[in-house]
């Protein structure tokens, strides 16, 4: 299959059947894992320690959201480490799946999720310690054409992010934008909203693909 064919596209590649075979995917809960225990040892790089005040990452009982859990793989993965979760995602084709896995945990009360758009998540100033995203960030421009409105939904999802974590809550998004420009929106919009952090490419001279932003809450 050609590869262009091949990029999910949302929300047509999520719902209905869609949804039902990405849930059944071997492959793809295999890399959904994999992805986010990647993404927690970002989470707790050594070098995001020295970006503001030092402050090493030692507890495991952390308050972590789950941006766009999709149907819950990345959430199983953090439930196995011994973490709180908020598992938030915007389509109900996707979460409902996630819930029904919920009484399968045996730490089922550590975990809550949520229908809801990234853009307007209703939780309190200083109540989140950390966030993660795995493939779903760059979403939240979906519908979205003029530069403008664009530049402003990203820059807000980053404000309102920086409002509720804690002081020097962490973020670690893996994303796939589509040129260097969506990505320096996405980047400056982190930079000019009390972000500090830096960024991780398998290749750094890609274009796109896959992409971990790092960030820290200053």
């Amino acid at each position: 299959m050609d590869r262009k064919n091949n990029i999910p596209k949302f929300p047509e590649s999520y719902l209905g059947d869609k949804s039902d075979e990405y849930e059944n995917s071997a492959s793809m809960e295999r890399n959904q894992k994999r992805t986010t225990l990647i993404t927690l040892q970002y989470l707790f790089d050594e070098k995001l320690n020295n970006i503001g005040f030092e402050d090493a990452l030692k507890e495991s009982t952390y308050l972590i959201l789950d941006l766009g859990c999709g149907t819950g793989f990345s959430t199983e993965v953090l439930l196995a480490e011994g973490f709180r979760v908020i598992a938030v995602d915007i389509l109900i084709d996707m979460l409902s799946k996630a819930v029904k896995k919920k009484q399968f945990f045996l730490n089922n009360k550590n975990v809550e999720y949520l229908l809801a758009d990234i853009n307007h998540l209703p939780f309190r100033g200083n109540s989140i310690d950390h966030t993660i995203s795995i493939s779903a960030y760059n979403f939240i421009t979906y519908g979205k054409e003029d530069i403008r409105e664009i530049n402003k939904t990203i820059n807000n999802s980053a404000k309102y992010l920086h409002e509720i974590l804690k002081q020097n809550g962490r973020i670690v998004l893996e994303f796939y934008p589509k040129d260097d420009d969506e990505l320096n929106f996405f980047i400056s919009s982190f930079i000019n909203n009390g972000f500090k952090g830096f960024m991780v490419k398998n290749n750094p001279r890609q274009k796109g693909g896959q992409t971990f932003l790092l960030l820290k809450r200053c």
